[in-house]
């Protein structure tokens, strides 16, 4: 057995034992592609399995999440910090080792990936980070930003619209340090992909601009490896390879959709170890692979070392761009920015303000960098004089992303995986139900990734229930580790920009209005510094209210005109402003009793949505003034006046609950 085959194996065979003492996991995969993983780490990756966040590394990324059990298999085997303890315990309750991979919880997993199509995404987002910051900081004789990105995806991974969009944007933007690999074993869950799947995979990648190869030999690890060192020749083009395996590989279960996703047994897995001539001893790992995982640490230390060497160089040549980069990969903003966030004197949709901030501050951020999905202007998310993002013109600042909600979402938790940018995308808040699977792996994993949702209600008038979003600000509210912020007024717009550019632990999502909205009068009420704590009082009594009134966003202003309207009758009434259930519930208990002390029992939420996550806050004994239906197509103004969200209906109701 040759040393390559000595390694695969153990890498197969881990893979194999670990779903076995499962009892679940996936073993289809591993068996059939554990050598084009192999070979990919063993000879092209760059890494260092001492230090898995290594700048410059090389990225993999396995789309195929399914596959978990083969890429824990195989960071062991290349000398990364995971034991054979940690493969043992795989899918159990505490692991390192889960049943899809989870970039926070694994050393050397690049992305959280499971759900199908997510990964090849996150790849293209990471050669696009690559290309930018690339260009950005790399002068003659310095290649500081200089790395590939390999994927490693499935039939199902292709099958995924996502897959489509994502590639379509590498081709156009010439992404030629990408290298996508198909594990083309024309088999899934329900059976051969010829149920539901005819299309020529080859001419679609073609079509796309992509650099296509195809081996019929799927086990010939030569022309793999030749197919792959073509890839990497390329200049102008990303690269397709497909690869012809066969799922269950020298199993009794070969290219069986049964052995996709459930343990084949004992006695087939056994039988599946005589076949290859490998040993039944469960986690069996011979001597030489111990021997190799020393070799893997020792050259990525002198890669690395190689590389700072080369960083202390161009740090002395280039110190302000050395200190950059420094910044960017920490993500460090420092403090400048900040002195040039505006002050707005005049209303305005919060959209407008937010693009008066973006533009603003960009200047002083360079790796803030993103863009919209083709609604650049109507989001006010385009950096003035700044450029667009196109594969002549790599260091422009502008990603267009085209009509691609679920790629945009993908390719930003990319950028987000691979460091050294803080990504954000915007679209209609409508449309953030195209890119929930991205938002949400984004909050799992903790990525730094800003969503400019604008067109927040039925304010947008005329375009109608379609483009009116009505459940969606509950719907987002409801994803752990999000944070949801719908600013009242351009200067909590500003606070806000300021509050997702600080947050390093996960996602933040702007919710902004399209139409116009009342800048709230600061020297009669509190400063929009408040909605750093989420919520803050911003009418109050002299003494313990009879009732509370909360809002969000553009119903905050009629709401705080309500509380005006019943103070003049008598009423004793608090106005708490909710731009952010989150940030709220992450004060401490003092401060949230203090804002909503428990014995004020009557309560009125208004927001032009459903109103079902505002029940926590009004309780029993009070009222949710909400929009249960979809909207209807008129100016919004009277939309709103319509739907009971004036001044004068608010204060109407909160008397009739008084």
């Amino acid at each position: 057995m040759s040393r390559d085959e000595l390694l695969i194996n153990t890498i197969r065979f881990l893979s194999l034992d670990q779903v076995e003492r499962a009892k679940s996991g996936h073993p289809g995969m591993p068996l059939g592609a554990s050598h084009i993983a192999y070979l990919i780490y063993d000879r092209f990756l760059r890494f260092n399995p001492k230090n898995p966040k290594w700048f410059n590394r090389d990225r993999f990324v396995l789309s195929a999440g399914h596959a978990s059990a083969m890429l824990y298999s195989l960071l062991f085997v290349m000398g990364y910090e995971l034991s054979l303890e940690d493969l043992k315990s795989f899918r159990q309750l505490g692991s390192r080792t889960p049943g899809h991979p989870e970039n926070f919880l694994t050393p050397g997993v690049e992305a959280t990936t499971g759900p199908l199509g997510q990964g090849i995404g996150n790849a293209v987002g990471m050669a696009l980070a690559e290309k930018y910051l690339s260009s950005y900081f790399n002068r003659e004789g310095f290649p500081i930003i200089d790395h590939y990105t390999f994927a490693l995806v499935s039939d199902g991974d292709l099958m995924e619209g996502v897959s489509c969009e994502v590639s379509q944007l590498a081709g156009h933007f010439r992404l030629h340090k990408l290298v996508v690999i198909w594990d083309n074993n024309r088999v899934s869950i329900d059976g051969p992909t010829s149920l539901a799947w005819s299309e020529d995979v080859l001419k679609r990648f073609e079509a796309f601009g992509w650099y296509v190869q195809h081996i019929e030999e799927g086990y010939n690890l030569e022309e793999i490896e030749k197919a792959i060192r073509r890839a990497l020749e390329q200049k102008e083009r990303p690269s397709f390879i497909s690869v012809r395996t066969h799922l269950g590989y020298g199993s009794p279960l070969q290219d069986d959709a049964k052995v996709h996703g459930s343990p084949m047994g004992r006695e087939k897995a056994l039988e599946t170890k005589r076949r290859f001539g490998w040993p039944e001893e469960d986690f069996y790992v011979p001597e030489e692979v111990y021997a190799y995982r020393e070799e893997k640490i020792k050259r990525g230390q002198e890669l690395e070392e190689e590389w700072n060497r080369l960083f202390k160089a161009y740090r002395e040549k280039y110190p302000e761009l050395g200190e950059l980069l420094e910044r960017a990969v920490k993500g460090d903003l420092g403090q400048e920015y900040r002195k040039h966030i505006p002050v707005f004197s005049e209303p305005m949709a919060t959209r407008q303000a937010s693009g008066k901030v973006l533009n603003a501050i960009a200047p002083h951020i360079p790796f803030l960098f993103g863009g919209s999905a083709d609604l650049s202007e109507s989001n006010n998310t385009y950096l003035h004089g700044m450029g667009d993002f196109l594969a002549e013109n790599p260091t422009g600042r502008n990603i267009h992303f085209g009509v691609r909600e679920h790629a945009m979402g993908t390719i930003l938790n990319g950028m987000a995986y691979h460091g050294g940018i803080i990504p954000y995308g915007g679209t209609f808040l409508v449309f953030s139900d195209y890119m929930r699977p991205s938002i949400r792996i984004a909050a799992m994993a903790g990525l730094q990734v800003v969503y400019v949702f604008t067109h927040d209600s039925i304010g947008l008038g005329e375009d109608g229930p379609t483009h009116q979003p009505v459940e969606q600000l509950s719907s987002l509210r409801l994803i752990p580790n999000l944070w949801v912020i719908r600013p009242a007024d351009a200067n909590e717009t500003a606070v806000a920009w300021d509050m997702a550019l600080q947050r390093k632990e996960g996602p933040t999502a702007l919710i902004l209005t399209r139409q116009k909205v009342s800048l709230i009068d600061r020297t009669k009420y509190p400063s929009a510094e408040g909605i750093r704590r989420g919520a803050y009082i911003l009418l109050d009594s002299d003494e313990l209210p009879e009732v509370i009134l909360m809002a969000s966003g553009s119903e905050v202003e009629p709401t705080l005109r309500a509380g005006e309207m019943l103070k003049e009758k008598g009423v004793k009434v608090r106005v708490v402003n909710m731009a952010s259930f989150e940030v709220f519930e992450a004060q401490e208990e003092e401060y949230r009793r203090h804002v909503l002390p428990p014995e004020v029992r009557k309560r009125v939420a208004v927001e032009a949505g459903r109103g079902l996550c505002w029940h926590r806050y009004v309780g029993l004994d009070g009222l949710v003034i909400s929009l249960e239906t979809f909207g209807k197509s008129a100016p919004g103004d009277r939309l709103m006046e319509y739907f009971g969200f004036s001044a004068e209906k608010i204060a109407e109701k909160v008397q009739g609950l008084l």
